[in-house]
């Protein structure tokens, strides 16, 4: 696998579908309708699905792929194959809050090899690199990557202070009780996958997630922390995360700075 023409095409997806999803958040009304797990969707993950699982079709027609719009391609199963959340964190936009994303991934065997993670109204772009580290890419954002600063973990975290970002639209008792159970310095909030961004550059240490999540929330995300040092792991036993599960859901998960020392539950 070509692993800088992929990465290559899927920020060029990710960008071209920001733009798509910014003129439907500029304007001044728009839809919102639920799914049918009473979830919303709006016209800008719809335009930024399409835009995206064509373009990578196209580029990579031997790849299977996995979208969150698209119920007809979440009864695969694989351990190999291209994952897509289009706007991750609906709410956010909705309530015009930013903190809203679009993710694309590349999962080789289970593990999350290659990811995209685009915050078009924060302009913050965030990916890993062929080479396997991660980088953030300074804008304005052309069609050739810009000025790119690698990206990674706090490497020394203090686990007397720690420094936690949890869920903004999320948040429950549970994920409060186990932070309780850590030294904190300070906590911060972000929608969507922001969160796993904010671990990969040392801005927070740790992001516990005691909730629903899938695949296609967390595989670009969990690539570019992994890119930058960090590690995902299960709530229940602190086993590495996997994809390709069983309708492609997540279990209760840690994202980390290796040196946080994780309590058990």
């Amino acid at each position: 696998m070509q692993f800088d023409r992929m990465i290559a095409e899927m920020r060029r997806l990710a960008l071209r579908a920001g733009d798509e999803i910014m003129k439907i958040y500029g304007a001044e009304d728009f839809d919102v309708r639920a799914k049918s797990d009473a979830s919303p969707v709006t016209e800008a993950d719809e335009a930024a699905d399409a835009l995206i699982s064509a373009g990578l079709r196209a580029a990579f027609p031997d790849i299977a792929l996995v979208t969150e719009e698209q119920a007809a391609t979440h009864g695969q199963s694989l351990s190999t194959f291209l994952i897509v959340d289009p706007l991750d964190g609906t709410k956010e936009f909705v309530q015009r809050r930013g903190d809203f994303t679009v993710n694309i991934a590349y999962v080789e065997n289970g593990v999350p090899r290659l990811g995209v993670v685009y915050a078009p109204a924060k302009r913050r772009l965030f990916y890993t690199t062929a080479q396997g580290g991660s980088v953030e890419e300074k804008g304005p954002f052309g069609e050739e990557p810009g000025e790119l600063t690698p990206i990674g973990v706090n490497s020394t975290p203090d686990n007397r202070a720690l420094m936690v970002v949890a869920s903004k639209s999320h948040r429950d008792a549970a994920t409060d009780d186990y932070i309780a159970r850590y030294g904190v310095r300070d906590m911060t909030s972000a929608g969507s996958s922001l969160k796993f961004c904010l671990v990969a550059t040392g801005e927070a240490d740790l992001y516990p997630r005691l909730g629903r999540t899938m695949e296609w929330d967390t595989a670009a995300g969990d690539a570019v922390l992994r890119g930058a040092g960090g590690e995902v792991v299960r709530f229940d036993d602190h086993a590495p995360l996997t994809y390709g599960k069983p309708g492609f859901e997540n279990p209760f998960f840690i994202a980390f700075a290796p040196g946080v020392l994780l309590v058990k539950d």
